[in-house]
């Protein structure tokens, strides 16, 4: 791929991603080649690149003869991505404890000072901004692969909190993102832990995973009631 193509087909990936994040994009919408060529000024080979990108990290998914569509993670799925998400967090906070590097309370500053500005305002921004503290927490201890596989697992986070969730306030989010900076800047790795646990358990509690089917009996019985009437 040419550095042209390489450099339009990051720039489509990076707005769809965006817009999936942001949640302006929804689980299960549909998002026709053709379409998003037209509407990014592009060509449907770099759309399709892009989409390819965003399918590998689980955000789209793509069907036979239907095309892409942005990914529905099951329950099941949602909860498996939590799970490892909290594997994942822990050993980046065991990292920073021991090997922060020398910008990295000024990059984290700088980007608290992003959530802040939304706090309480912009309810997909803060979403956005609040995963985006997790990857840099990821990035700052210099292994790739993990700030790959954190990358991963909080962007398929945000996907699930948009099909799942009930509606919330970010500003407990800002809160304990401040107090896990505070508890790795004295090398505490056992509170900024405790409070990483309490952050990633108080966002899984946000979804409701868990499923009331009623069953055919119970169903036919409260329209039953009616002919009693």
């Amino acid at each position: 791929m040419s550095d042209t193509k390489s450099t339009l087909t990051d720039a489509v990936y990076d707005l769809l991603r965006k817009a999936i994040i942001e949640q302006a994009l929804k689980p299960g919408m549909r998002l026709p080649e053709d379409t998003v060529g037209e509407k990014f000024g592009v060509s449907r080979t770099i759309v399709r690149h892009a989409l390819v990108r965003l399918e590998n990290e689980g955000l789209v998914v793509s069907r036979r003869n239907r095309g892409a569509f942005v990914a529905e993670p099951s329950r099941q799925e949602a909860q498996h991505v939590f799970e490892l998400r909290r594997c994942l967090e822990r050993e980046v906070i065991r990292l920073l404890c021991h090997r922060m590097p020398e910008n990295g309370y000024d990059r984290l500053e700088a980007h608290m000072r992003q959530e802040k500005s939304v706090k309480g305002k912009d309810g997909p921004v803060s979403i956005r901004l609040s995963g985006e503290f997790h990857i840099l927490l990821a990035d700052l201890t210099g292994n790739t692969l993990l700030t790959r596989y954190v990358s991963e697992v909080v962007l398929r986070c945000s996907l699930i909190m948009s099909l799942y969730a009930r509606n919330h306030s970010s500003d407990c989010a800002v809160d304990e993102h401040s107090q896990i900076i505070e508890a790795i800047r004295v090398g505490d790795e056992k509170r900024s832990s405790d409070i990483m646990e309490h952050h990633l358990t108080a966002v899984a509690d946000r979804a409701e995973f868990s499923v009331n089917e009623d069953s055919i009996q119970s169903i036919l019985s409260r329209y039953g009631e009616e002919l009693a009437q």
